[in-house]
């Protein structure tokens, strides 16, 4: 295993540390005539990745999820998680200080409009909060007189008195074979996109976009391949980038230096400033953006523009290269993930934890990476590891005061990703461990017809996911079960695993455009006792004609190719359509990745991808 996967399980942050850091807090804000603090999980760039200098959330209250906002106040504190961390966060923050409330149901706008008072003051650090949630957040504060305070310093910065350094890792040139399109064109396609909007520059805050459009990748963050910095496109001339030339070697500077005048990150706000003094246009994404930038471009006499992030859309929409890349990533963890689970069917019951099965995995996609010659190079999120009720805990993180055993009589849940130079893949796969449960099976059936519901999908061009977030759910629903978490999300090209702006959700309200990547994901979890996920990847696709039709369809081309557990599959809840699909699916599996296996892994495969009896 490799030492940052070491130190993830290893530095879990102590909950009882947060009483005393609360009330470090408190004594702060009662000196700076405050009623309460803003903490969300986001740095500068307002992204879901962040370097360990950003984890103010985590530091103050032990939650280590991707998402979450505490609110502190005199009185009280509360912490807001969606429903993928309502077990986790019980478990990581200390519940006697914090009480946990839903993200989604009742958002801090909410809680703020239905119990701040009259004359309260909430302080937030204009930097980690988007223009739109500030200004959503200061009408629900305005209608109980409460007030929003922008800080000019985050108080968190100044009691985390051995806060890691910013990163500094090294740029790396992303080679044109697998970015399908040289930087100077894209840049001058998002050029275009600025003028289009009526601006005369645009703000590029997600390090993703920042990637993409550079053809460039980074190590700033933890398994996700991004340099952190920003940049300001101009619909005529370079533009500008605010990356560290510390990151840069000479290979990359020069290469940079040809697209974009390279400026100090620190020069940011001072730049932007002598923009809007000329009157500039300046194109800001309010979901994207931070205030603090809204603020500098007014104060200046710019004026802000309101339009998407230019570079989401084309980054969203993988090109051929690209495609062929996924593909061929897939391919060869397919081989890496089948090795893995031919291993584990042959040990013994309660032989090993949850961090043997993550250390085997990680060890099968390096050595599957150099036998193909193209190493891994990093897993593309912390690896779920959960056996019988941790599979229960929809966002898991093993550690080593949590891991157990793989025991009999219970299900184990991985879900898992890698990242290649030539694409990024997620999978899961939940395994029976020994003799199952018929309610096991049964469940695991539902959560695979799911799946399979959204592979076969036809849908019009156009269609947006939440149009079709509910065929995952439609046998669920049936059996009165649900699951807490959307269908499924973007993912990247040796990018993030986690990408927008597509999704499949009750909220994904994109269009589903040809060439876009996303998860297909349906669960079912029951606290305490397990977790059912099954996770393919796949790509949207113009479908076949359909006869009589006259509207352009679109479908899905599944990438992820891995044999699911047909011990705890009920055949017999399965359509006549649903059996062909899954025998077609491992018919495909066997086909591909039979040839990068041997010995005892491909008996393994062949009974795992045999025909349905």
């Amino acid at each position: 295993m490799s030492q940052a996967m070491f130190q993830s399980f290893d530095n879990e942050n102590d909950p009882s540390r947060g009483a005393a850091r609360v009330a470090a807090l408190r004594d702060w804000l009662a000196a700076n005539g405050l009623d309460g603090l803003l903490v969300p999980r986001a740095d500068e760039h307002q992204g879901e990745y962040v370097p360990p200098s950003a984890e103010r959330l985590r530091w103050l209250t032990g939650f280590a999820g991707s998402a979450g906002v505490a609110l502190v106040l005199r009185d009280r504190a509360l912490i807001f998680v969606d429903g993928r961390y309502t077990l986790q966060v019980r478990d990581q923050a200390d519940m006697a200080v914090f009480t946990p409330e839903s993200l989604v149901d009742t958002p801090p706008l909410a809680w703020i409009r239905a119990n701040l008072g009259k004359g309260a003051r909430i302080g937030f650090d204009p930097w980690l909060h988007t223009i739109g949630e500030v200004k959503a957040l200061r009408e629900a504060a305005a209608k109980t007189g409460a007030e929003l305070v922008a800080l000019a310093d985050n108080p968190i910065d100044l009691l985390w008195t051995d806060r890691p350094r910013p990163p500094l890792e090294k740029v790396e040139i992303h080679p044109i074979a697998f970015a399908g399109e040289l930087a100077r064109e894209k840049l001058a396609r998002l050029a275009d996109a600025v003028a289009r909007d009526g601006a005369t520059h645009a703000v590029l805050t997600d390090p993703s976009s920042l990637a993409w459009a550079f053809n460039i990748r980074g190590r700033d963050v933890p398994h996700t391949p991004l340099a952190l910095g920003f940049a300001i496109l101009a619909a005529e001339g370079l533009p500008l980038l605010f990356l560290d030339k510390r990151k840069l070697d000479i290979e990359a500077e020069a290469y940079l230096t040809q697209l974009a005048d390279l400026r100090p990150p620190a020069s940011l706000a001072d730049e932007l400033a002598a923009l809007a003094r000329t009157g500039a246009r300046i194109a800001l994404d309010p979901a994207l953006a931070a205030e603090r930038l809204r603020v500098i471009v007014e104060d200046n006499g710019g004026t802000v523009v309101t339009a998407a992030d230019p570079a989401r859309l084309p980054r969203a929409t993988k090109n051929r290269a690209e495609l062929d890349g996924a593909r061929a990533a897939h391919r060869r963890d397919g081989a890496a993930v089948t090795k893995m689970l031919a291993w584990l069917d042959r040990q013994e019951p309660g032989s090993l934890d949850e961090i043997a099965a993550v250390s085997r995995l990680e060890a099968f996609r390096r050595s599957v990476g150099e036998e193909t010659q193209m190493p891994l190079r990093d897993v593309s999120f912390d690896t779920i590891s959960g056996a019988g009720p941790n599979g229960a805990i929809m966002h898991y993180r093993v550690s080593r005061g949590t891991s157990r055993k793989l025991a009999a009589g219970e299900l184990f849940l991985l879900d898992s990703g890698a990242q290649y130079q030539d694409g990024t893949t997620d999978v899961t796969r939940t395994m029976a461990v020994g003799s199952f449960t018929e309610e096991m099976r049964r469940r695991y059936t539902i959560v695979l017809k799911g799946l399979i519901a959204i592979s076969t999908l036809r849908f019009p061009a156009g269609t947006r996911g939440s149009d079709i977030d509910a065929f995952a759910r439609h046998a669920h629903w049936q059996a009165g079960i649900d699951f807490a978490h959307g269908t499924g999300h973007g993912v990247g090209s040796y990018l993030a695993v986690h990408e927008g702006p597509q999704r499949i959700a009750k909220t994904g309200t994109e269009k589903l455009l040809e060439g876009m990547i996303l998860s297909n994901e349906p669960g079912y979890y029951k606290p305490g006792a397990y977790g059912i996920r099954l996770e393919n990847l796949i790509v949207v696709t113009p479908a076949e004609p359909i006869e009589g039709g006259d509207i352009p369809m679109h479908g899905f081309e599944t990438l992820t190719l891995v044999p699911f557990d047909r011990r705890l599959i009920d055949a017999a809840r399965l359509s006549e359509g649903e059996r062909a699909w899954l025998d077609a699916y491992n018919a495909r599996v066997l086909a591909e990745i039979g040839p990068m296996v041997d010995g005892e892994t491909l008996a393994w495969l062949e009974a795992a991808t045999a025909p349905l009896a």
